[in-house]
């Protein structure tokens, strides 16, 4: 087993640095907050004072950050103090040019880098079941996998450094859409007098099937368990949803690419967000739809 430095510990980066450690490593975990860091430490992991204790003697950093200025600014700080042998993973989405550039700032020193963004949300990266879109040479990929592995249930090699970040935007663009579109349905459906259990038993074994209705569908009491039954708590919030769109009509404007049921699903998910909603499941985008009336279902209901 190994020797990782973990760097932030919020609502996914906990449960990975908890799995690492499961797995034997030895993790040395830094975080800006006190209560994650203890949280970590109950899990497994060293606290360290800082993200450069963290890293002293690690063989790999993993580094799960808000944003790209923040990964930028973890790796300035850390290529010239890791040793030549260090793999750096970051695991944050952010744009593709800033995983680029991070990743020529660790070549520069002679460093393997990837980028490593994650498909799944909170209950995936508890459960470690995460899905790895990963960006970097062969190499670096051979040596990251691994510790992507005990994080994971599938790690996946996307390309060259920032072909994990543009997986995960069109990933998400794609989910965004589908969600909104899921949402949409349900709605007309009901305008048009179907029970949305009736709606859902058809629809999920038809054409119209998506990750979005079978797996983490919008109504309460329809289907399998999501956040919709936890009144749109937890899950993956709206606002991070919003994030990864505004990184997808980014990355579409630099690339000359036509995508407007992306944009349109951003400028759904800003006007969601806008109403205070950011910290809501996505999926609760539902009620903006509706004229904030969700459909509801109780699960003892009668058929």
């Amino acid at each position: 087993m190994a020797r990782v430095a973990f760097i932030g510990l919020g609502n996914m980066g906990g449960g990975m640095a908890a799995n690492l450690a499961r797995a034997g490593h030895d993790v040395r975990a830094f975080d800006l907050s006190p209560e994650a860091l203890a949280r970590a430490e109950q899990a497994g992991c060293l606290p360290a004072d800082s993200a450069q204790a963290a890293v002293d003697g690690a063989e790999a950093v993993v580094t799960m950050l808000p944003a790209g200025a923040h990964v930028e600014a973890v790796y300035g700080n850390l290529v010239g103090r890791v040793a030549p042998t260090t793999i750096l993973i970051d695991c944050s989405t952010i744009d593709v040019a800033t995983a680029k550039r991070v990743a020529e700032t660790a070549w520069a020193k002679g460093l393997a880098a990837v980028d490593a963004p994650v498909s799944g949300g909170i209950a995936a990266a508890n459960a470690g079941t995460l899905t790895f879109m990963v960006g970097g040479a062969d190499d670096a990929f051979a040596r990251a996998e691994p510790y992507l592995s005990d994080m994971g249930k599938a790690v996946i090699h996307a390309g060259g450094n920032g072909a994990g970040q543009a997986a995960k935007i069109c990933n998400n663009m794609l989910l965004g859409a589908e969600m909104v579109a899921t949402c949409e349905a349900f709605l007309l459906a009901e305008k048009l007098g179907l029970d949305p259990q009736r709606f859902y038993d058809i629809a999920s074994v038809s054409s119209g099937q998506s990750w979005s209705m079978t797996s983490y569908c919008p109504v309460p009491g329809v289907g399998p368990e999501t956040p919709a039954d936890r009144d749109y708590q937890g899950g993956f919030a709206a606002a991070l949803m919003l994030k990864d769109l505004r990184l997808a009509m980014e990355a579409a404007r630099g690339a000359g690419a036509t995508v407007p049921m992306g944009a349109r699903a951003a400028e759904l998910y800003e006007a969601y967000a806008a109403e205070g909603q950011g910290g809501t499941d996505f999926s609760g985008i539902i009620r903006m739809l509706g004229a904030n009336r969700p459909l509801t279902r109780s699960r003892t209901e009668e058929e």
